[in-house]
């Protein structure tokens, strides 16, 4: 898939992204063309295995050194999902693909999935347990943007084990949040984990997304 192309020289400085539900991802702007995805450019992401490539901010964006936020292109293998985490900020994640997230209702004190379909965005609050999945055999890129911390800060991604370890450690809550019962967290984070998987796609979903792809072939120029 050769991607989109600009009808006239793009700006000095201006850059293209083409992002397509089936995992691919190319940069274009005035000096050419390249691939947002090349592993020389791309930072761990949670989980071993998993990739991100930043866009604003970098691995250590925190309060004491603030860039205002993390804006990254997340890559996730085929049928794979990130252990359950809660972030120190808010965070905002788009799917491009076929995903679900788990999430915690504290409400209800259980855990809830919500299915996703490209082009759908979550907002979290900060240390609400969530976890991110994706349903497809093939790669998922999803576009992840959270307030304050990047991968490298303690805050950024607080595990069920993590919690657990504050809890007997009596370790401060994040910045700027009321005392944090990490007992309760390391619960919600472990409830999150042991949820009913979201699945695979349905035949429909499959069915879209050949039609995706189909879409990308037809506009995209050569």
């Amino acid at each position: 898939m050769k991607g989109f192309e600009a009808t006239a020289p793009l700006p000095a400085g201006v850059e293209m992204y083409t992002l397509t539900a089936d995992g691919t991802a190319l940069l274009t702007s005035r000096t050419g063309r390249g691939d947002l995805l090349d592993p020389a450019t791309l930072l761990p992401f949670i989980d071993d295995g998993q990739h991100a490539r930043y866009l604003i901010g970098d691995a250590l964006t925190s309060p004491e050194r603030p860039s205002n936020a993390t804006y990254k292109l997340g890559l996730m293998r085929g049928h794979s999902a990130f252990t359950p985490h809660a972030h120190g900020g808010e965070h905002f994640v788009l799917s491009l693909g076929y995903a679900a997230c788990g999430l915690y209702d504290e409400d209800r004190q259980e855990a809830v999935t919500v299915r996703l379909t490209p082009g759908v965005m979550l907002r979290i609050p900060a240390l609400l347990p969530h976890s991110f999945g994706n349903r497809g055999a093939g790669r998922l890129l999803i576009l992840a943007a959270n307030t304050g911390f990047g991968i490298d800060h303690e805050d950024y991604a607080i595990t069920a084990e993590e919690a657990e370890r504050r809890a007997v450690d009596g370790a401060a809550a994040p910045p700027g949040d009321d005392p944090l019962d990490y007992p309760a967290l390391a619960k919600a984070l472990r409830a999150v984990g042991s949820a009913p998987s979201p699945g695979v796609m349905s035949w429909r979903e499959r069915a879209a997304q050949a039609a995706r792809r189909l879409a990308v072939r037809l506009e995209g120029t050569a």
